[in-house]
């Protein structure tokens, strides 16, 4: 039995290839599906069977992609009422791979459909080997079952029996592979460490230390991170069957007054996909800052209206088609061109363009020991915000700003603050999209201001 793991850091996707010595299925594949084809080719297995543990919120799957290109078999849960050609599964079901036997059960809690897939390779032993458990169980955490409005707790109880109803009752050794690992917001505080067994997680996993029903519900219906809004679109493009990407147009290369016209279009947007600073030293008026060194994917799915056509701003060609890839990866099919020859072509083309102050630490401080007028707008989460602060910042999440814009000033200058500085100056543009004026961004974010000795 191979097991092959395919990781997507962005968004912390885990995907998985598991074979014998002809044939093997993909597990939860994402979108760009040929890292799939390769890998199967390169070990002379032939794809059969494509495996889904649920619709998926935060990403758009490639199922559809590799149906098409190998003639694989679909297999999704059956509670899920998927819209394409699949086999539907319900706890009970099996079927072999070969050597291996795939037997299904239904693990709900994080989605109201979801199955795991429990791996007993018959050339070894009779017990299980594996489960692909998508996002019910994962390394260090479990689902969040509160992306569904008003079935939080619902799905929070199911989520309960789904662990120590079911796939706790796997022997030890079994090894776990879940779908997300640290970075994702499918869980709260998922560990960096991939792959585990159920033996390990039964000991160290904190929410499985939890055994009492009712405080298991409240320990995860309470303090969750904010769902970005691509969580409530993404399931359903799942469950629909997303479109296949090599029946998408082709982006184009627009020269500058091109570009120009067409991003005046009533439904178009101009995304500038280049780093903080760049943005700050010369853009195109009324365009969002998405730095693509930051948490890009996961930003642009909670930001960017998912039916604006897209017109790229990027540093080189192959940068503006890497994007288009992480787009379209949450959903965001509509990228129609990006401008050729770059913000240099622009301005030599002599069209208008704007600025974006930016702030070193050091200034800031000086500004904040002096009492200067401003406001100092903290965009980070909630939490990271708790955990340590500069006296005196309004908490506002960058996404956020997209409607509490309102509750700030627009007489005083507004300087913000993330991390680092990719999140401050998304928040930093739309803003300005808004109308506001004197919008600064903090260079180096909370990270820079503590290195310099200013956080106490």
């Amino acid at each position: 039995m191979i097991v092959h793991q395919f990781f997507v850091k962005g968004i912390a996707h885990s995907s998985y290839l598991i074979g014998g010595n002809e044939t093997c299925a993909i597990v939860d594949p994402r979108r760009d599906v040929q890292i799939y084809i390769d890998a199967a080719r390169e070990q002379g297995l032939r794809i059969t069977h494509i495996l889904e543990t649920h619709l998926h919120a935060d990403f758009i799957s490639g199922h559809m992609d590799l149906a098409r290109m190998t003639g694989a078999r679909i297999y999704a849960p059956r509670s899920a009422r998927c819209r394409f050609d699949h086999v539907p599964l319900s706890e009970g079901d099996s079927f072999r791979l070969e050597h291996m036997k795939f037997s299904v059960l239904e693990t709900p809690g994080h989605t109201p459909e979801h199955i795991s897939y429990v791996v007993t390779d018959s050339d070894r032993g009779k017990e299980p080997v594996a489960v692909f458990c998508g996002d019910t169980l994962f390394v260090g955490d479990v689902g969040r079952p509160d992306l569904f409005p008003n079935m939080a707790d619902e799905l929070a109880s199911r989520l309960y029996d789904s662990l120590f109803g079911k796939l706790l009752d796997l022997p030890d050794h079994c090894e776990v592979y879940p779908a997300h690992a640290a970075g994702s917001l499918c869980g709260r505080a998922i560990a960096a460490k991939r792959t585990s067994t159920i033996g390990y997680e039964r000991r160290y996993n904190a929410a499985l230390q939890i055994w009492d029903r009712k405080k298991f519900i409240k320990s995860l219906t309470t303090n969750m991170p904010a769902a970005p809004d691509h969580f409530a679109r993404c399931s359903e493009i799942n469950r629909r069957g997303p479109a296949v990407v090599a029946d998408l147009p082709p982006m184009e290369a627009w020269e500058p007054g091109v570009f120009a016209r067409k991003a005046k279009a009533e439904n178009a947007l101009v995304l500038d996909i280049r780093s903080f600073e760049a943005f700050g030293g010369q853009h195109i008026p009324g365009s969002i800052a998405l730095d693509m060194g930051g948490n890009f994917a996961t930003f642009a799915g909670w930001v960017l209206p998912p039916r604006a056509d897209i017109a790229l701003v990027a540093e080189t060609r192959p940068q503006a088609e890497e994007a288009a890839v992480w787009l379209r990866r949450v959903g965001l099919d509509r990228v129609k061109g990006c401008l050729h020859g770059g913000i240099f072509g622009w301005l030599k083309a002599g069209l208008p363009s704007g600025q974006l102050t930016q702030v070193s630490v050091h200034e800031l401080r000086a500004m904040v020991k002096k009492r200067e007028r401003m406001t100092l707008v903290d965009v980070r989460s909630a939490n990271e915000f708790a955990n340590g602060h500069i006296e005196g910042a309004v908490n506002i999440p960058a996404p956020d700003l997209r409607t509490k814009h309102r509750a700030l000033k627009k007489d005083r200058p507004l300087l913000l603050i993330c991390g680092t500085g990719h999140r401050s100056s998304l928040g930093a543009s739309l803003l300005k999209r808004r109308g506001f004026k004197d919008v600064r961004n903090v260079a180096g974010g909370m990270t820079g201001y503590a290195a310099a000795g200013y956080m106490k």
